[in-house]
């Protein structure tokens, strides 16, 4: 009996030394690659810095308008205002960097999944708005041109507002959304005989032609252009409207435009990438753990 508990030990030992190398040999061999944790970790590190950038840029613009101290005035505005946009990129930027660099450090499926899930539900949002913009091109048009003129009602309500309009009629050389009488829905602008402002019948100092041997920027070479006849409104300002404008920019453009959107859509499906192979990994090693 003796040497029969003796030989039984000893197999019982052996069981539990075979089981822990077993064990230890999984842990050794089986493990997360370093390689996509931390290109996990610096893909999103720029892009939670970014977006941490474009929060931190949208505050400061709201605190100099006095957005901070008044919020009612986020529901007054009647136009767009081109903070909103950063706060909502910038919003999501850091949020998908938070949830990339956390679960790539801490090896967390959940965030990984929200992230490569959310990354590809924007993939696929792009692929459908660029489908539906070539397939209803009318409609697209008009909705521009209304949002256009909603905001030429707005102009003089923010200042980031107009800052987007001027700089977006400087660049193309173009007044109002079809035309510069487009202006006239502007309370300043507009030409109603009761109007008692002094850019009555005007349009922004945008809409001037550029004379490069101007050194000083005239705001006022606007003033009472439209009260003459049309035909000699091409002597002072751009006559063409922004709509025609882009859609003459778009096709010469073409190239760099679809290169903007491919490189977009690599980086989105590295990230998605890096991801899944992330997830993959961590979930083999706990297999192989339990």
């Amino acid at each position: 009996p003796d040497k029969l508990g003796v030989a039984s030990s000893k197999c019982y030992v052996s069981s539990l030394n075979t089981r822990a190398k077993m064990h230890y040999y999984r842990y050794e061999n089986e493990e997360v690659s370093c390689c996509y944790k931390y290109l996990m970790f610096s893909y999103n590190i720029i892009f939670w810095l970014a977006g941490a950038a474009f929060i931190a840029i949208g505050f400061w613009a709201w605190s100099e308008k006095g957005v901070l101290l008044d919020l009612t005035q986020v529901t007054r505005l009647h136009g767009f205002d081109p903070v909103w946009l950063v706060l909502a990129v910038g919003a999501i930027t850091f949020i998908l960097g938070f949830a990339g660099c956390v679960g790539a450090l801490r090896e967390n499926i959940c965030l990984l999944k929200f992230f490569s899930g959310v990354i590809g539900f924007i993939f696929f949002l792009e692929l459908t708005a660029a489908v539906l913009a070539f397939v209803f091109q009318d409609n697209v048009r008009e909705w521009i041109n209304d949002f256009f003129l909603s905001n030429v009602k707005a102009y003089r309500e923010d200042i980031d507002l107009q800052n987007l309009i001027d700089s977006l009629q400087k660049m193309n050389h173009c007044c109002g959304a079809k035309e510069p009488d487009d202006w006239n829905l502007n309370l300043y602008f507009n030409c109603t005989i009761n109007n008692p402002s002094r850019e009555k019948c005007g349009v922004p100092f945008s809409c001037c032609l550029s004379d490069p041997a101007d050194t000083v920027l005239n705001t006022q070479c606007g003033y009472d252009v439209r009260k003459g006849p049309k035909g000699v409104w091409s002597n002072a300002i751009y006559v063409k409207g922004c709509i025609p404008a882009l859609e003459e920019w778009l096709p010469r453009n073409i190239y760099i435009i679809a290169g903007v959107f491919i490189v977009i859509s690599v980086l989105q499906m590295m990230g998605i990438f890096f991801a899944r192979t992330l997830i993959g990994d961590i979930e083999k090693v706990r297999f192989n753990y339990y």
